[in-house]
């Protein structure tokens, strides 16, 4: 999918993050609804708790003194109400019925199991307006005569409205004193107790948080072998002998080191076995050539002498290009400072004694490190097929701080487009633009590239829009020391 992201670090962080705010919204989900249960079983006990004092208080005092002392207690959030109206079953709603089980409960341990009780629990506003039907006519039904909890100062009368409003509970208790006078209570949930918990969203933000930064410490911490593996096989593409990767670290990261580095010495090894094979056949067939060259010359027929002399100059010069080609960088030279402006004047003179035109364009601002020999033969042999097949080069050297890029360009046709990678193969030819006569043996361009890659740079070619081939060598500025050791051995 093109919206997940492509890195396997912000893949592996967006997972962990995902799952973690998941788990932190159905956590807080539990806990609101949890909190919700234990805060109505706490406020029920505290109701209860309170209703009951209240009903030993009343019951032990004389009846003219328990209106003065209800007119005392009677204030939000809990309402207290004297009637003398038969005590009547109170319904209770299907939803609420285990709460009012639990509460009755309570109650009848508080005030013994021999007094008649009754519960009801209502959705109302806390501290707000009595919910509807607690003082219609089922209610006053309920308490056997009209109006019981709906008169002044009880129900929606004035007084009763407090501060706050929104959701609630109403906790209804009917009971009777000792002396058979009905009481009515009307318990009310302060609105706070149904706000949100601050505290707790903002532990969990601290939490969050935490966890967050860990996860991306962990992720990075986890993913960081992968991208040092992914350059390593990069690198291996231009360097068959580069340094070894460290195997230590976790057991799965070791063995993914080991496998690698036991790869690479077995590619490095047949490498190496084969381009020993193919140098030395290369080297044995000096030996019949130079046989043969002495033969020749014993030859009466000046034509056909002629002709072996030449046939035996291309195997010659094909020869020696291969053993080049198959040594590579393995000189013995070590890394040094180069100064690029006097390589380019060099190889322009020896350019011009041959007959061949070169112009230098641009300077290099500091010296490149690397390996002399094997950089002059890689833009030796550029020059050499700007010259030949091009009439004349033109060198341009682009230095900066980074990087530095030598242009050689030349006069000719160029190339078709489709080839401007073939030419790079070894022993790939152009019969249409480069001609046989010209005694090249298709292995120079190997060779620049090899040398160019070597240094940690490439060679690309590009057609010319006013006509001519263009060579672009890049060299990364950086130590190449250890590098260029490695590929002698």
């Amino acid at each position: 999918m093109r919206l997940l992201p492509q890195s396997l670090f912000a893949r592996m962080v967006l997972i962990l993050l995902v799952g973690l705010c998941l788990a932190q919204v159905l956590s807080l989900a539990v806990h609101w609804r949890e909190r919700g249960e234990f805060t109505q079983r706490v406020m029920g006990m505290r109701s209860g708790q309170r209703i009951a004092d209240i009903v030993k208080l009343l019951d032990t005092s004389a009846p003219a003194d328990r209106a003065r002392i209800v007119s005392v207690l009677d204030s939000p959030p809990l309402r207290i109400s004297l009637d003398a109206a038969a005590l009547a079953a109170a319904p209770v709603e299907d939803d609420k019925a285990e709460i009012a089980a639990q509460f009755a409960s309570s109650l009848r341990r508080l005030l013994g199991d021999d007094r008649p009780l009754s519960v009801r629990v209502l959705d109302a506003p806390a501290w707000g307006p009595m919910a509807p039907g607690m003082k219609g006519p089922g209610y006053g039904k309920m308490m056997g005569g009209p109006g019981a909890m709906g008169g002044p100062g009880f129900g929606g009368g004035p007084g009763v409205h407090g501060p706050g409003g929104g959701p609630g509970m109403a906790f209804v208790v009917q009971t009777r004193l000792v002396d058979g006078v009905p009481v009515t209570f009307d318990s009310r949930q302060p609105a706070e107790t149904v706000g949100l918990p601050w505290r707790m969203l903002a532990s969990l933000g601290v939490l969050l948080a935490g966890v967050v930064v860990l996860t991306l410490v962990a992720v990075r911490w986890v993913t960081r072998p992968l991208k040092t593996l992914a350059q390593a096989a990069e690198d291996l593409g231009r360097d068959i002998n580069r340094p070894r990767l460290d195997e230590s670290g976790p057991l799965e990261v070791s063995r993914a080191a080991h496998a690698f580095n036991t790869m690479q010495g077995r590619l490095a090894g047949f490498i190496q076995e084969r381009t020993r094979i193919f140098a030395a056949m290369s080297h044995d067939l000096k030996t019949p050539i130079t046989r043969l060259r002495l033969r020749v010359e014993l030859l009466d027929d000046t034509g056909l002498r002629s002709k072996f002399a030449k046939d035996l100059q291309e195997m010659e010069a094909l020869v020696m290009t291969t053993l080049d080609f198959m040594r590579g960088l393995d000189n013995g030279a070590t890394a040094q400072p180069i100064d690029v402006g006097a390589l380019l004047e060099s190889l322009q003179q020896d350019a011009r004694e041959v007959g061949g035109e070169v112009r230098i364009e641009g300077v290099a601002l500091t010296p490149f490190h690397g390996n002399p020999q094997a950089l002059k033969r890689c833009v030796g042999n550029l020059i050499d097929n700007a010259v030949k097949y091009g009439k004349a080069a033109t060198l341009r050297v682009e230095d900066a701080a980074d990087e530095l890029r030598i242009r050689v360009r030349d006069q000719g046709p160029g190339i078709s487009p489709a080839e401007l990678e073939q030419v790079f193969e070894p022993f790939h030819r152009l019969e249409a633009s480069r001609s046989r006569e010209t005694g090249g043996t298709g292995l120079g361009l190997s060779i620049a590239r090899n040398i160019a890659r070597a240094h940690g740079g490439d060679i690309v070619l590009c057609n010319l829009a006013a006509g001519g081939l263009e060579a672009t060598l890049t060299l990364p500025r950086r130590s190449l020391q250890p590098v260029l050791n490695t590929a002698r051995h």
